[in-house]
């Protein structure tokens, strides 16, 4: 049975920052670390005590974490980032609450002694001889202890307490992975047994050494259990003092997602449920128009039931999970065929269709993330990329006009508002022009799977409603999603949509928000131009309307697509091997030379990553290239910034035929870019073999390696890997097992619902019949028949839901029963 466990972290704001430059204010961004490692750095907010981030992260982790940390610092042109404060979350407080924390929170100090990290090897037996009792503790090693030198790393020595006495290792100097296997004896002295505790220092030639953490055993672990394996190093015990809000405060999201995966053939039924949801209305042909009580028929469908119960965040993930298990079944299309019919037949106007964030809407959106984020990036990062370069100043509203920045610009004196705005309009329409043609060019990119799903939709609505006058009905639908959720959302927020690394400057933003405005108003085919607040767009109208009639055809070009999805068949991956997911500039280090005198040089490389090979040459246009098969990768791991003395730098590595080792070192611009290669890597070679427990996460140099200090170049390595730890995006793989015991989790919530509705409430066929006027012998048949049926349908979902329960309880006690009582950690 395997552990699943996922973390989502949602940096939303700050507010009263104290002010760090001379300037009166802060230029603040924010550090997310997991257990001391670094997942995520924000965008710096230039010149701000109250500064947005909005940004979103979640992080897969497949063992238990221990917390999680945000640091707030203010950057600086010259010199050292200050550290502002920074906010620490236990594992324990973050799953206190199931919906977990939503809350401003105080910035804290910084305390060196609490910034502890790591962990040591310890193996202590309790003797008896003539002379009484005695402790023998082997110290054997540490790892990824806490660097506290200028050289990024640290010259650690363990110190041991045992009642009144106390010992003290070697120094071993210049490592974060000493290895000590030194056996430290003390004697048993009168008086009441003590505790054993182990601290770890940084020793220091001048001043007072570095604090790197400890660990300790009471007294009745010694006797009963004693430690014998690799402890987690803690902070010296204090309460931690609470700034008060001097230091301002963060608001933050954060939501811890665990749960045990049961082998595969437990899900199938509930699968086999799910698949029926859909593929049983399919059969035969639909009629347009449904009696309310037939639309209702398969209230007790698995789908109908988390449709009722979800609401919020909790239903976009839940759409993304099932829009990634019907993709592994290879039948998107019959799911959200099902959902968006469901969603129609209970529309009566149809300028609310799809308006809400319904199962319905948010399936569909998910689903064009998953499925089209390719042919969004072919589609837009080119003006994208022109917005960002450029930087041109654009506005129309004269409420924000800067007349005086534009003077700036220009040298030229203070031009007036009509200038400005026709200097505007100029620089917004030479942006949309390129951005419609090639939208309206993009009919035969557009991936076949999301054509097929506009098809469906269109015929569902057109079937809904028929009428003259509901004629721009069929291309709102589709137009409401692929523009108004799709284009405009990836136009105003690039950085979510993995089109830039960075957040956009204040002046960036500014101009994407006026182009997303305008490519909202196209998805709307027009109908809210010159209405509203907005009416300083008017000088754009012109430019839309023109547009309007090209997206028009478009459309229509777009669901003219013959063929059908393919249903069933095994689970297959969401990206196709061929198409890269991650591609850019890195700098890469040269094959280190077979002399004495070794230099490592890196050079600046194009690397191309797809699901069969990561390539590499000169410049994109480069026709010669080097390539490594995913398939041979082993590890992808962080490097030491103290290995070559540079930061962000990471290693690859591979295995080839002959079973030897070679590693690939890369560097990264920024700890964001590292993080964002670093997941890509490890979720393309996922499915590897043979993949390394550990490795060195320094270099070997001068005959030894940086790391650790062994001298063997094959020596084991010194480090834990951590290839199941990634960052979640729309690239993750198929996991139908984690997806369906999601959907197990949240019918869950509405079992007892479900059973009250359907089997406990006696009143629910009488109520049928009350109404004397409700229609004819038919149709009271035809309601009857319909609540046999869902009755059925509620029986047999309960006992699939119970029986997964059974499984869950069986599996906790198997896990149980292997459960060697060890010693217990500090």
């Amino acid at each position: 049975m395997a552990k699943s466990s996922s973390l989502n972290v949602r940096v939303v704001e700050g507010r009263a920052l104290p002010a760090k430059d001379v300037s009166g204010s802060s230029d603040p961004y924010c550090i997310v670390k997991v257990d001391d490692e670094v997942v995520a750095r924000t965008a710096t907010i230039w010149r701000s005590l109250s500064p947005f981030w909005g940004e979103e992260y979640t992080v897969h982790l497949p063992l238990d974490f221990h917390h999680l940390a945000f640091y707030v610092l203010d950057e600086d042109t010259v010199g050292h980032d200050d550290i502002i404060g920074k906010i620490s979350l236990s594992r324990e407080a973050i799953t206190a609450d199931p919906r977990g924390i939503d809350s401003w929170i105080n910035l804290s100090r910084v305390d060196p002694d609490a910034e502890v990290q790591g962990e040591i090897c310890l193996a202590v037996q309790m003797l008896e001889d003539v002379r009484g009792c005695c402790l023998r503790c082997h110290v054997l090693q540490a790892r990824d202890l806490a660097p506290r030198d200028i050289s990024g790393t640290s010259d650690p020595f363990a110190r041991v307490f045992w009642g009144s006495q106390s010992l003290e290792t070697s120094t071993i100097k210049k490592t974060r992975f000493p290895h000590w296997d030194e056996v430290l004896e003390l004697r048993e002295m009168p008086g009441s047994p003590s505790p054993l505790r182990v601290e770890l220092w940084d020793w220091d030639m001048v001043g007072k050494n570095d604090f790197l953490g400890m660990v300790e055993f009471p007294p009745q672990v010694l006797q009963h259990n004693p430690p014998n394996g690799w402890f987690r190093l803690q902070p010296f015990p204090r309460a931690e003092k609470d700034s008060g809000g001097s230091l301002g405060a963060l608001r933050l999201k954060v939501r811890l997602t665990e749960d045990c995966v049961l082998p595969s053939q437990h899900y199938q039924p509930l699968r086999e449920l799910l698949m029926e949801s859909v593929l049983g209305p399919a059969e035969g042909p639909r009629p347009p128009l449904l009696p309310p009580v037939l639309v209702q028929e398969d209230a007790a469908s698995p789908l109908a039931v988390l449709e009722e119960l979800t609401s919020g965040d909790c239903r976009q993930e839940l759409a993304t999970k099932l829009v990634k298990l019907f993709l592994g079944q290879g039948l998107t299309g019959p799911f959200l065929d099902y959902l968006t019919r469901r969603e129609v037949a209970r529309t009566t106007d149809p300028n609310t269709l799809f308006r809400s964030n319904s199962l319905a809407s948010k399936s569909m959106e998910q689903f064009m993330k998953l499925v089209g984020m390719p042919y969004l990036h072919e589609v837009l990062r080119p003006v994208i990329n022109r917005v960002f370069e450029e930087r041109k100043y654009m506005e129309l509203d004269p409420c924000k006009m800067d007349l005086g920045r534009t003077r700036r610009i220009s040298f030229k004196g203070a031009p007036s508002e009509e200038h400005v705005r026709e200097a505007s309009l100029g620089l917004l329409t030479g942006y949309l022009g390129p951005i419609v043609d090639t939208i309206v060019g993009s009919v035969g990119r557009c991936p076949p799977t999301m054509r097929l799903a506009f098809k469906q939709l269109r015929q569902c609505v057109e079937e809904r409603f028929p009428q003259a006058e509901h004629e721009d009905v069929k291309y709102l639908a589709i137009s409401g999603f692929l523009f108004l959720r799709f284009f405009a959302p990836a136009i105003l927020t690039p950085k979510l949509f993995d089109l830039r690394d960075q957040h956009a400057d204040p002046q960036t933003s500014r101009s994407l928000l006026l182009l997303a405005k305008a490519v909202q108003s196209i998805g709307n085919l027009g109908q809210q131009l010159g209405q509203g607040k907005e009416l300083w767009m008017a000088p754009l109208h012109p430019f839309l309307l023109q547009s309007i009639s090209r997206v028009r055809d478009f459309l229509d070009q777009l669901v003219d697509v013959d063929g059908k999805e393919e249903a069933g068949g095994p689970a297959r991956a969401l990206v196709p091997p061929s198409v890269t997911v991650r591609e850019g500039y890195l700098l890469k280090r040269k094959e280190e030379p077979a002399g004495l005198a070794t230099r490592f040089a890196f050079k600046k490389r194009y690397f191309r990553l797809s699901g069969e090979t990561l390539s590499y040459s000169k410049s994109p246009e480069w026709q010669m290239h080097s390539s490594i098969p995913v398939s041979h990768i082993r590890a992808v791991e962080r490097v030491d910034e103290g290995a070559f003395q540079l930061p962000h730098v990471m290693q690859v590595v591979t295995q080839d035929g002959a079973g030897a080792l070679h590693t690939t070192y890369l560097q990264c611009k920024n700890v964001n870019e590292l993080n964002q290669w670093v997941s890509a890597l490890r979720k393309a070679s996922a499915p590897n073999p043979d993949k390394l427990a550990s490795c060195h996460p320094g270099a070997f140099r001068s005959g030894h390696w940086t790391c650790c200090l062994q001298a063997e170049r094959s020596a084991s390595g010194c480090s834990r890997t951590h290839s199941a730890v990634t960052l979640g995006d729309w690239s993750d793989p198929l996991d139908p097992d984690a997806e369906t015991q999601m959907v197990y989790r949240q019918l869950l919530l509405g079992r007892d619902r479900l059973r009250m509705k359907f089997l406990e409430d006696s009143n629910m066929h009488t109520s049928l019949e009350a109404d004397p006027e409700q229609g004819s012998r038919a149709m009271e048949g035809a309601c009857t028949d319909a609540l046999a049926r869902q009755r059925e349908a509620a029986a047999h979902l309960l006992e699939v839901l119970a029986d997964l329960d059974q499984a869950h309880e069986e599996f906790q006690q198997q896990e149980q029963g292997k459960v060697v009582w060890g010693p217990l950690r500090p």
